[in-house]
């Protein structure tokens, strides 16, 4: 993955060699399919289900821990999504005074389940405990703190209090300390990356992977990174920064809980999924300048309209993201199972737009919009860049225009590893066992991400895995996200048996 604050310019003369996108593509022939398509088996029905097992519950032995992981977890979410800079919406970015906050609340909770806790040089909380072998490789577990405006409570926050609910419940049973490994769990100050609009923030900096050069990011208000910690009495310097970074022998590997984001278990009846692996992304800002003038007294044939090439530009990234074999011509080196793989796992967003200067009257001397593209396949992103820039420049030169993309961000796919998740498979099925009172004869879903997470960037300092929890309608970034209570708690059970594997 490149570094979260790469910023690349593609002029009109820089136009990517298609033999060097296109060689490699041999080599990442084993990149995954479809992440919508997502299922391994199709031995999967859409017939399992929680609901009612709350009700029984108490009937079946205290091995279950309703109490900690279901009913404590949920009402810690709800305590944790009321925790916020907006007023009647969710709202914590980088620093903020609601993260900060929300950053001692679960440092609370850390130290409740029995961890030695603590705040590094970049805002991350962390809580540790050493188990019987404290010079052994520790295991590191996490989500993120941070959301986006108007969010739902469930991103981010369910990773964290899910796997403190688990160690809690050791730690009352007296067996956290028997744990054969340290065992970490790291609340990571920012993901989202809405004020400095650079992702990762937080988990960069402990992979080692975030740049001193970031401490200089500034937000909308021209505050910077170093500026927002200092103002929190964080003193971060470009020595210390560098020494955030974990020493990879000491990392045994990284697990990740989050929501799904999508519809999928939903669809199929089941509370949880492991994570085969998480698509790559790219973020364009793309810039088109024209001749601003008035409205009424300009001739249609005599306009430089940015706006209208934007428009075009917009309907043809539309188009090659749903049909990129229309648009790609791949050479010998390529295999029919890439261009699957990108046909079915391609999307891309026009998030943002602006003009300048904004006025019904005027035609816009300037548009502004940003482009978000992930899939799976490496290659076929490095494709639709390079096809999308093209044709863009031909629009523009059409048009009489002027265009400049910006590449603001590259994050390459992330493959989890495979003996990580054949334990959170195995975890899984031990955990909804124990709340069915039966064997599960559904194979537990695998799927890909399209969703960016936390585990990307702890992939350039060890092996990650994912587990996935079901979610209402696939609704995220809204305040209509939702998770039902029992899938929290089969989320707390399956890390409980996963952690337990360690001890």
């Amino acid at each position: 993955m490149a570094t979260v604050t790469r910023v690349t310019k593609i002029t009109h003369h820089s136009a990517i060699d298609p033999s060097s996108i296109f060689t490699s593509c041999f080599r990442n022939s084993l990149v995954l399919v479809c992440y919508l398509v997502l299922l391994l088996s199709s031995n999967i029905s859409p017939s399992f289900g929680l609901s009612g097992v709350g009700e029984e519950d108490e009937n079946r032995g205290s091995d279950l821990y309703p109490e900690i992981l279901r009913d404590e977890a949920v009402a810690r979410l709800h305590q944790l999504g009321g925790v916020s800079d907006g007023d009647g919406y969710l709202e914590r970015t980088f620093m903020s005074p609601a993260a900060v906050r929300a950053g001692n609340l679960i440092r609370e909770w850390m130290e409740d389940a029995g961890l030695r806790t603590w705040v590094d040089s970049l805002g991350n909380v962390h809580g540790r405990v050493e188990g019987r072998n404290a010079s052994a490789e520790a295991l590191l577990m996490g989500s993120h703190l941070d959301t986006v405006v108007d969010a739902g409570k469930f991103d981010g926050s369910l990773g964290i209090i899910s796997v403190l609910a688990a160690l809690k419940v050791l730690n009352i049973n007296g067996k956290l300390g028997e744990l054969s490994r340290p065992v970490e769990v790291i609340a990571f100050s920012d993901e989202e990356g809405v004020r400095f609009q650079s992702t990762f923030l937080g988990s960069a900096a402990v992979a080692g992977i975030l740049p001193v050069s970031a401490l200089k990011i500034t937000d909308k208000s021209d505050v910077t990174i170093q500026d927002a910690l200092k103002k929190n009495s964080i003193e971060i310097t470009e020595e210390n920064l560098l020494q955030l970074k974990y020493d990879p022998k000491s990392v045994w590997g990284y697990v990740e809980i989050h929501i799904e984001q999508g519809p999928v278990l939903e669809w199929v009846g089941f509370p949880l999924a492991v994570v085969k692996g998480i698509a790559g992304q790219t973020r364009l800002k793309v810039t088109m300048r024209g001749s601003q003038g008035h409205a009424g007294t300009v001739p249609m044939s005599m306009r430089h309209d940015p706006m209208a090439a934007a428009a075009e530009a917009i309907v043809l990234l539309e188009s090659l993201c749903k049909h990129p074999q229309d648009f790609l011509s791949f050479d010998g080196h390529c295999k029919s199972f890439s261009m699957q793989s990108l046909s079915t796992s391609l999307v891309c967003t026009v998030g943002e737009i602006s003009t300048w200067p904004s006025a019904s009257n005027v035609i816009p001397g300037q548009v502004m919009f940003t482009v978000d593209l992930r899939t799976i396949d490496d290659m076929g992103r490095e494709a639709v860049v390079y096809e999308f820039s093209n044709r863009m420049y031909q629009i523009c030169d059409k048009r009489s225009v002027s265009c400049t993309i910006d590449r603001k961000h590259d994050a390459d796919a992330v493959i989890c590893d495979s003996e990580l998740s054949s334990k959170l498979k195995s975890a899984t099925y031990i955990g909804l066992k124990r709340m069915t009172g039966a064997a599960i004869q559904d194979e537990v879903p695998v799927l890909m991400s399209g969703a960016g997470h936390d585990a990307m960037a702890l992939s350039h300092l060890t092996k990650v895995g994912m587990l996935f929890v079901r979610c209402r309608g696939g609704i995220s970034h809204s305040p209509e996200e939702h998770v039902l209570d029992d899938d929290v708690w089969a989320s707390g059970l399956a890390i409980l048996a996963f952690i337990e594997t360690e001890m």
